[in-house]
């Protein structure tokens, strides 16, 4: 994987830095740093690349990113439309534990935090009591500074540590590389099929965009994503079918339609492989998921 490095602005006083964005879009250049990123969806929603896993996000969820690996977040088309009102707004802490001190995380009263850490390198989702609780200690920790900063962090990082409502989302680890070049290639491509997965796009259509053959654009492409071309651009389209069932209550052949496919029966193949249930299954899966939350 070869996204930009993103270096944190930071002061030499901190060791705990919270970013509280409030722009009309995410950041949505695919990237990494050295600090681990606890990210709180606070407003907004649209689809997350962490690692190899895609999925969608919305007012509410938590992920913990770990330490080098890249990830982005974009909003929905609507939030890139001029005059939209659309807010996308988040708190961000970042932190780097090392930086204290090479011994550190070897106490022993540091040990399950030294695991949630490594465990972060694959992208966490915090789900349940778990993130309610995080929840509010996000917007608690952006009134606090200095040592108070920095205790309260380590005690909702020892209180994650210990819970088991947290997903892995990335199933291998990426080696990060800064070369520029290849850094604006991959979000060129990235762009352009979040930006035209509902068309009728094709390899040969990505290759062009990249400036490269189409047998040289699908060795690029698994070597920086660890995906074929087909296997992103299925979970993208069915990403977006899964938001326009529940959200929109389409059809499933509207659905089918408005996500790229034009062939219900590929469609609905795509979707089991991709999510597990049939588009019928997952709705209703959603719909008693919703209820029991009520």
């Amino acid at each position: 994987m070869k996204p930009l490095l993103f270096k944190i602005a930071k002061t030499e006083e901190e060791a705990v830095r919270i970013l509280q964005e409030d722009y009309p879009y995410f950041y949505d250049n695919l990237h990494y740093h050295v600090e681990t990123q606890i990210m709180v969806i606070l407003e907004g929603k649209g689809t997350y690349f962490i690692g190899d896993a895609i999925g969608n996000f919305s007012a509410g969820d938590i992920f913990i990113l770990g330490s080098n690996l890249p990830h982005f977040f974009r909003s929905d088309k609507d939030y890139y439309n001029e005059g939209s009102g659309l807010r996308s707004k988040n708190i961000s802490i970042l932190f780097s534990l090392e930086t204290m001190g090479e011994k550190i995380l070897d106490l022993p009263e540091f040990h399950a935090v030294k695991k949630l850490l490594h465990y972060s390198k694959k992208g966490l989702m915090v789900h349940g009591k778990t993130q309610q609780k995080l929840f509010k200690a996000a917007k608690k920790i952006t009134r606090k500074d200095g040592m108070a900063r920095l205790i309260y962090l380590l005690k909702q990082l020892d209180l994650i540590s210990k819970s088991q409502e947290i997903t892995a989302l990335s199933h291998i680890n990426f080696e990060p590389s800064t070369r520029p070049h290849d850094t604006k290639k991959v979000n060129a491509i990235i762009n352009y099929i979040m930006e035209n997965f509902a068309k009728d796009i094709s390899l040969s259509d990505a290759a062009n965009v990249a400036n490269l053959s189409v047998n040289a654009f699908c060795r690029y492409f698994k070597q920086h994503t660890r995906k074929t071309f087909s296997q992103f651009l299925n979970e993208i389209r069915i990403g977006n079918a899964c938001k326009q069932l529940i959200e929109e209550g389409y059809s499933v052949k509207e659905v089918a339609f408005d996500s790229g496919y034009y062939n219900i029966s590929y469609f609905n193949r795509q979707f089991k492989l991709i999510t597990g249930y049939t588009p019928s299954e997952y709705l209703k899966a959603h719909t008693n998921k919703h209820n029991m939350a009520s």
